[in-house]
């Protein structure tokens, strides 16, 4: 399983007298801040077939072009919550390190890294349990959460696995794709775009829509993909795949039942999508030998 090891490093300080009392403390109107800075070290990412880790800076994993870092309070509410744009300087002062202060307490962190399209686009985080990418399209994501208590300014050194939680689908044309067509289409008939960052799970099962569009020239074969979220580690099923052309006319229709997904792994569907005649469309093949090193650059 490909992970993101991530060193989280937590520096604590108090804004007091060192000859304030507890009482003295708790005396006082307003809650005690305590700044934390999280610093979001080094990637190593592990494959199952390689016995030894690969470690990386963060600025160059390029799967991973988004951090959200959030605490969340017992109570559920929410203490902080940022999110770095690898490609938007204007988002931090160093990439991977966060600052901010907060009170005595216990919290849940959560941190996700994600890709990202030619636009920022920021998962929306609403808790430890709930989060989601929305209207936008599923990227490549991985997760975190950790119970964080902070109770004294002791300096305080936090350490998380980032872990894939999305499946893959790669659809590979076995024939080359004419200039008319201009995207496709994918629909499953479950999982979904809403996911529960502890568990890693969908919190939808209805199934959605998804679409890509082609922006490489016409004319050659094509590996076309996209991510969803699982309700369960391993599930099974149907996928429409569907070629349009610029104004959304469908070209080419099939549906190809009982597909298997699994986290962390890619399932590859092949055969012809363009063919106009000649060719059966029920030649379609499941691959379903789940594959950890191929990487997509969507």
């Amino acid at each position: 399983m490909k992970k993101i090891e991530v060193l989280l490093i937590a520096t604590l300080s108090l804004c007091m007298l060192a000859s304030c009392s507890q009482d003295a403390q708790e005396e006082q109107d307003d809650p005690i801040l305590v700044p934390v800075t999280v610093h979001v070290n080094d990637f190593s990412i592990t494959q199952d077939n390689i016995p030894t880790n690969r470690a990386a800076a963060i600025e160059s994993v390029t799967s991973v072009k988004a951090i959200t870092l959030a605490f969340f309070a017992s109570d559920g509410s929410q203490a902080y919550k940022h999110t770095q744009f690898k490609n938007d300087a204007s988002t931090f002062t160093t990439y991977g390190e966060f600052s901010t202060s907060l009170p005595y307490g216990s919290y849940t962190m959560v941190v996700l890294g994600y890709g990202q399209g030619s636009a920022a686009q920021e998962i929306t985080l609403t808790g430890p349990t709930a989060a989601t990418f929305g209207e936008g399209r599923v990227r490549d994501t991985f997760s975190a959460t950790q119970a964080v208590d902070i109770t004294n300014s002791n300096a305080v050194e936090l350490s998380a696995t980032l872990d894939r939680i999305v499946s893959a689908l790669a659809v590979r044309s076995t024939d080359n794709r004419p200039a008319e067509v201009a995207s496709m289409r994918f629909t499953f008939s479950k999982g979904g775009k809403s996911f529960n960052p502890t568990s890693g799970l969908a919190t939808e099962n209805a199934g959605f829509v998804g679409l890509m569009e082609y922006t490489t020239a016409a004319g050659t074969t094509t590996n076309t993909g996209t991510y969803l979220f699982l309700a369960t580690d391993e599930q099974t099923m149907n996928v429409t795949i569907e070629t349009l052309n610029a104004d959304g006319a469908v070209l080419f229709s099939k549906t190809v039942n009982n597909v298997p997904f699994k986290r962390d792994r890619q399932t590859i569907l092949t055969g012809p999508l363009y063919s106009n005649s000649g060719v059966s469309v029920g030649s379609f093949m499941v691959n379903n030998e789940w594959i950890t090193a191929y990487n997509m650059d969507l």
